[in-house]
């Protein structure tokens, strides 16, 4: 009963804000916005269809080298979107914002391609929703982080732990309302065998992949197979392993729930020590330690074994001298020291009835798609205000740079002292030399301006 109370009053929440948006701003009468999607493999158009769920948008056009997705997604943003019309397909994503003056551009790409994709879109004037990490070398995020500030544009990043229902409700019942006391000690951890790995032969590149501009500015790997989803996460080339990928949504949830900004410093160990056989070069196992006032917050992933906690396989934990917090995107426990309080359960908020097409939607997180919708609308309504949206992009840089640092630490063996005013490791010229990384011509790297 309860759940179903809270699933109908969360229903009739969002259904309001559907129709005035965040804080009250008018939505369902406004001109649609005119959106780009760059990416039309798996996030990129999932975020496509919560923002078309939401609010009037129009699809004006989609980019990616890879025609066969390409095609998935015009043919259902066809059907998904009110106009029924079939937006024009794009190889190459500066084709797309030459084309179209675009109000949003909602970015989905690999990760070694957000900097590039990210920048033009502002430059071209559009509003950015653009998937974490933001960058996959601490330089680049500087580079969006002040491209967005330049311009006076709103780019919300997908860190949407932010907008999610239950852990909203955490932070306000639990972390604001004082239960946990003093907090001594935070871990955040992921324990997904998520890790892709193999030996794959080296075959020609299909006629219906551009790889050449799939791999745009990264190192062109031979090609052995398509590199969508997991395949290009295992390579260093591309992203920035478990930690980049997995660790930037919890340190980030973290920094939101206790309001914190960089890390005084930041150390980490790890490699491949289990899974030494096949191509993949991101750690199997890793330690990161991020140190801020009063306590460290510590990640720590293996992608083999088992969970400590099996109801919590990639969850964050809060240690406080009142009691002990709990937390992931399925749900969470606070669960006091005191043996006469009152423990919390929160559960992970579904919108199966409200949003019947999310139960047939090809590879949808379900979990995840009330706090996308969320995550549109404040998007949504910081647009119409010109305001910082709840995922701001310099706390995503935040997020992003503390996590490749924890490799770079890694790499070096060494401890990181990162000054964002400086833009420098402190002390420490070779680590400041490898916060960016070298582009493969003729694409250039951003300038921070």
């Amino acid at each position: 009963m309860i759940n179903r109370r809270r699933f109908l009053e969360s229903a009739s929440a969002l259904l309001a804000v559907s129709a005035l948006g965040a804080d009250g701003v008018e939505l369902v009468n406004q001109r649609p916005k005119r959106v780009g999607l760059i990416g039309a493999g798996w996030y990129g158009p999932s975020d496509l269809w919560r923002l078309i769920q939401v609010a009037p948008a129009e699809v004006v056009g989609i980019a990616d080298p890879d025609k066969n997705m390409l095609a998935s997604a015009v043919e259902i943003a066809s059907q998904r979107q009110k106009s029924r019309k079939r937006p024009p397909a794009y190889n190459d994503y500066r084709d797309l914002l030459k084309q179209h003056q675009c109000d949003i551009v909602i970015i989905g790409s690999p990760d070694h391609w957000h900097a590039l994709q990210a920048i033009a879109a502002l430059e071209a004037g559009a509003d950015v929703y653009l998937q974490k990490p933001i960058s996959v070398d601490v330089m680049e995020g500087e580079a969006i982080l002040a491209a967005a500030r330049r311009h006076q544009r709103v780019v919300q990043i997908g860190t949407q732990r932010k907008s999610t229902p239950h852990l909203i409700d955490v932070k306000k019942q639990v972390v604001d309302a004082g239960l946990l006391g003093r907090i001594g000690h935070v871990e955040m951890c992921c324990y997904f065998h998520m890790r892709a790995n193999g030996n794959p032969p080296v075959q020609p590149v299909p006629d219906f992949l551009d790889y050449e501009m799939w791999t745009g500015p990264a190192p062109l790997r031979p090609y052995d197979g398509l590199p969508h989803r997991r395949w290009w996460r295992t390579f260093m080339e591309y992203g920035n392993g478990i930690t980049g990928d997995m660790c930037v949504h919890m340190l980030d949830t973290v920094n939101w729930l206790l309001g914190l900004r960089w890390p005084k410093r930041i150390t980490s160990t790890g490699g491949i020590y289990v899974q030494t056989d096949g191509k993949s070069n991101i750690a199997d196992t890793q330690t990161a330690i991020f140190e801020y006032d009063g306590f460290n917050a510590v990640w720590q992933h293996r992608t083999w074994g088992t969970p400590p906690d099996p109801d919590y396989p990639w969850a964050l934990f809060l240690y406080g001298e009142k009691g002990t917090l709990k937390a992931s995107t399925m749900r969470a426990d606070f669960i006091p020291h005191d043996r006469n309080a009152k423990p919390l359960h929160f559960e992970c908020l579904f919108e199966r009835e409200q949003y019947p097409e999310d139960v047939t939607e090809k590879d949808i997180e379900l979990n995840a798609a009330p706090a996308t919708r969320r995550h549109m609308l404040d998007f949504l309504a910081a647009i119409a205000k010109r305001s910082r949206p709840v995922a701001d992009v310099e706390e995503g840089h935040i997020s992003t740079a503390s996590c490749i640092l924890a490799n770079l630490s890694m790499e070096l063996g060494r401890p990181l002292v990162y000054d964002p005013v400086k833009r420098e490791v402190k002390g420490d010229p070779e680590a400041t030399k490898r916060l960016r990384r070298p582009y493969r011509a003729p694409w250039q790297r951003p300038e921070i301006g």
